[in-house]
């Protein structure tokens, strides 16, 4: 009996234990738990891949944490060894971090006297870009970025988006089009090379389909349709001369702004008192050019009148408040805040000519150019990217493309990815 006694007392004591030792084991577990970091200072080796990784994460349901001013704009993953090898495959730079460092991570960045702030990202963003499909990806720096981070889009064009197939995407890019139908101003130089005539020839064909007697009325239906995506809660980025032909040619609505070359006709010799700057997105009170021989569109413009030398083009990034106006501080996060210059047919816009509503995030001061600019419509938001190619200074028609595999951190590069994310974040109604 005593000996049953000693053995039911033996037993209860191993099951206490093998209790104790089980919790113990769990909240070991549960204490060092770790997330993964994705630094994006300087420490980071491959800043355009990392964004591949986030839209990546995204893609399989999992948040991702944007740490906005927060070296350089890092992201916080919750760990999975998936995702840990793919940042190895990818070459991005992860570092490890348990619960309690976590935990007081986030504790610091929330403090109200410092300027971070822990945005949460849910969902990946559907994105199109507007180009013809003829082109090739090295033709735009978004199109290059978007594949060498491994980020997917889709392409759609002008039929696409007058027939309704806008709303199905979350981000909108234009590719370096001119909205205005002068088919680039590339006549004096390029008329006889067969990509222009093409070019002409296919936009014409497609004006001539959906219903359009001139490709540049057509391209006004297509701002339309932009313009009303935008404020239903879309996303516009542009870079280029997609920038300021886009505003020319909601200025220009019901005006004939081309001449014969282009349309048929010729222009209307009043044209620019006929603009509405009311129409508008980001420019007011320019001047439409009317020599169709000269290499530009409007006064909007730098290009050709800047006295700014190849070693001085750099502009500065503005530093906003993460907590109160968090939008304008995810689309400027960077690990530099200089950011060397690029030209393009649209390099920078002239400053005054900026509507005073729209807000500066990149600008060389001392040169009067307005770099990268934004703004709402709407429920939407919209931001215009002067020039070409960041990692290209004059990009030339026929320059071979850009091999981002040199310039894996290139900060010019970033923004256009910042503005990728930017419709995952869930983002805090702004303040100022």
């Amino acid at each position: 009996m005593e000996c049953l006694k000693q053995t039911i007392f033996l037993s209860k004591r191993l099951k206490k234990g093998l209790l104790v030792l089980f919790l113990s084991l769990f909240f070991a577990q549960s204490s060092w738990a770790v997330y993964l970091l994705v630094p994006m200072d300087q420490q980071q080796q491959n800043h355009l891949k990392a964004y591949g990784i986030a839209y990546w994460t995204l893609e399989q349901a999992i948040e991702v944490k944007w740490l906005l001013n927060y070296r350089g704009g890092s992201f916080l993953i919750p760990y999975y060894q998936e995702i840990e090898s793919e940042c190895l495959v990818r070459g991005v730079r992860v570092e490890k971090l348990a619960d309690a460092q976590v935990n007081q991570l986030l504790a610091e960045i929330g403090r109200a006297e410092v300027n971070q702030d822990a945005i949460s990202m849910q969902k990946a963003p559907k994105i199109a870009v507007y180009s013809p499909p003829n082109k090739q990806p090295w033709d735009d720096a978004v199109t290059l970025v978007l594949s060498y981070a491994e980020i997917p889009y889709e392409v759609i064009y002008d039929e696409e988006i007058l027939t309704n197939q806008l709303p199905d995407y979350d981000w909108l890019h234009l590719h370096h089009e001119d909205f205005t139908g002068q088919f680039g101003k590339f006549f004096r130089s390029y008329q006889h090379m067969p990509w222009y005539q093409e070019e002409v020839k296919t936009n014409q064909e497609l004006a001539n389909k959906l219903g359009f007697a001139k490709v540049s009325e057509m391209k006004q239906a297509v701002t339309n349709e932009i313009q009303a995506y935008i404020a239903r809660g879309g996303f516009l980025f542009a870079m280029c001369a997609a920038t300021d032909t886009y505003d020319i040619a909601r200025a220009a609505d019901g005006v004939d702004i081309c001449e014969s070359m282009f349309d048929g006709d010729p222009a209307d010799p009043h044209l620019n008192e006929k603009l509405n700057y009311n129409r508008t997105l980001a420019f007011r009170d320019f001047t439409v050019v009317k020599d169709p021989f000269q290499y530009e569109f409007s006064d909007i413009d730098v290009s050709t009148s800047r006295k700014v030398t190849p070693a001085q083009d750099y502009f500065t990034l503005f530093e906003f408040s993460a907590k109160w106006d968090p939008v304008p501080t995810m689309l400027t996060q960077n690990h530099e805040r200089i950011i060397k210059g690029f030209m393009g047919q649209t390099t920078a816009f002239k400053h005054q000519l900026v509507k005073p509503d729209v807000l500066v995030m990149g600008e060389n001061k001392a040169a009067g150019e307005a770099r990268y600019i934004h703004g709402e419509v709407g429920q939407g938001f919209w931001t215009f990217y002067g020039g070409h190619d960041p990692e290209d200074y004059r990009h030339l028609v026929g320059d071979p493309p850009t091999d981002l595999n040199l310039h894996p951190s290139s900060p010019g590069y970033r923004l256009i990815l910042n503005n990728i994310l930017f419709p995952a974040a869930k983002k805090k109604k702004q303040k100022t």
